[in-house]
């Protein structure tokens, strides 16, 4: 935690006068947050369907699944696929690799927000192609208080 963060904690300025940790995460556009991993490459919309709730009452444990069509097969497969947030402390939430061998894409997990938030679905195809789903979700307790 900041020096800064601390001392507003220190003299009680944190939740009990209006100030919430979503108040101290930082938001980032869509485009600086893709930008690491697509470099210039185009994003498109389609093959991934990102399910998550639109509203939830606690960030600690938010479920959701992500689908994405593909045939998985060695000439047209998924690589990867990146779990991202536009205001968590870290944006990237998780990262999972696959093969031709893989059946099927389907992930069904939890992840941790801090705030309500745009989460995003990034897909990586074998031919290089990125693919983007996005779901707005209100979360009505934060869970990521810090850096850590």
């Amino acid at each position: 935690m900041n020096l800064r963060r601390r001392l507003l904690w220190a003299l009680g300025l944190g939740w009990g006068w209006g100030a919430t940790p979503a108040l101290f995460a930082q938001h980032v556009s869509q485009e600086q947050l893709l930008q690491p991993y697509v470099d210039d490459n185009v994003v498109q919309k389609g093959r991934v369907k990102l399910e998550i709730a639109r509203l939830a009452d606690n960030g600690f444990n938010v479920p959701l699944k992500v689908s994405i069509a593909s045939p998985m097969t060695a000439q047209d497969h998924v690589r990867r696929l990146l779990l991202l947030s536009n205001r968590n402390p870290r944006p990237l939430i998780a990262a999972f690799e696959f093969g031709p061998s893989s059946d099927q894409v389907l992930i069904s997990t939890r992840v941790r927000l801090g705030g309500s938030q745009t989460v995003y679905a990034l897909a990586q195809t074998s031919d290089g192609m990125w693919w983007l789903d996005t779901a707005e979700v209100e979360v009505t307790e934060s869970a990521c208080l810090d850096q850590t």
